[in-house]
């Protein structure tokens, strides 16, 4: 009788481990680019194709490039009125309007206060955030004052991925992921288990690890496994519960189903 007790103690625990996230396949479309940076709720596409930067309508595309920075390292375009692309070579970042014009450009090597930048996101306003390798901190920069607003303590770890919405900045570095607020301070930290990028949905994340995805639900620290077909996953995001694979040249779409 005592092991019957045992069994079923342990049973909610056994069924608590094996929650998985379900996917639905909607579609795939074969689509080459260098590197796609999002679709929106429009289905407006966010590209990169042999270093210059695509937006993609229905009807239309409209390209930037700049020859003169080099290769583009990352593009976020979370804000799209606001859109930033960072180009490591050069330390330099330009911000762009929903016309691919620019706005702004920031050449960190010319400030009194030299920044050597490795990832840059989206801030709130007229800020991003970036992660200044001089002093292993992670800065809300804002770009039109050429100033940091906030800052946090010495990261000690290496950094492997940013990305943030107007509220929250969540890093992700080898050994923790941190999710901070937009006045820099530590609101959360969880042990990093070998996941090398993340995605953001509505204040939801989604990391990966090799060629398996997992969540992470807003306000808790416990990781689910997303079922997903074996892919080599070359990037990957979540738009409007639509989970989106970019995988061999090939634009994989999913319904995802959270509860």
């Amino acid at each position: 009788m005592k092991y019957v007790i045992y069994l079923f103690l342990l049973l909610p625990c056994s069924i608590s481990a094996q929650k998985t996230i379900e996917t639905s396949f909607i579609k795939k479309t074969d689509f080459k680019a260098s590197q796609i940076v999002t679709i929106d709720n429009f289905g407006t596409k966010y590209f990169i194709s042999n270093n210059v930067f695509n937006k993609k309508g229905i009807d239309r595309t409209i390209t930037y490039n700049n020859l003169q920075l080099g290769n583009i390292t990352t593009a976020n375009a979370f804000n799209p009125l606001k859109i930033n692309l960072f180009y490591k070579d050069f330390n330099s970042v330009i911000i762009l309007d929903n016309r691919l014009a620019e706005i702004f450009k920031i050449d960190f090597n010319t400030l009194p206060d030299y920044k050597n930048v490795s990832h840059v996101s989206t801030g709130h306003d007229n800020t991003i955030w970036i992660f200044n390798e001089n002093n292993q901190k992670l800065e809300l920069f804002d770009y039109r004052s050429l100033t940091t607003r906030a800052q946090t303590v010495p990261i000690q770890s290496i950094v492997l991925d940013l990305k943030s919405n107007y509220n929250f900045c969540y890093l992700l570095t080898k050994n923790y992921l941190y999710t901070y607020n937009y006045f820099g301070s530590l609101i959360k930290r969880i042990k990093n288990n070998g996941h090398t990028q993340l995605s953001e949905s509505n204040g939801d994340i989604f990391l990966k690890k090799e060629n398996a995805l997992v969540y992470l639900k807003k306000g808790t620290e416990t990781i689910i496994p997303i079922l997903i077909p074996n892919l080599l996953i070359n990037a990957f995001f979540v738009t409007n519960e639509t989970l989106y694979i970019y995988a061999n040249e090939i634009l994989h779409e999913y319904k995802i189903k959270i509860d």
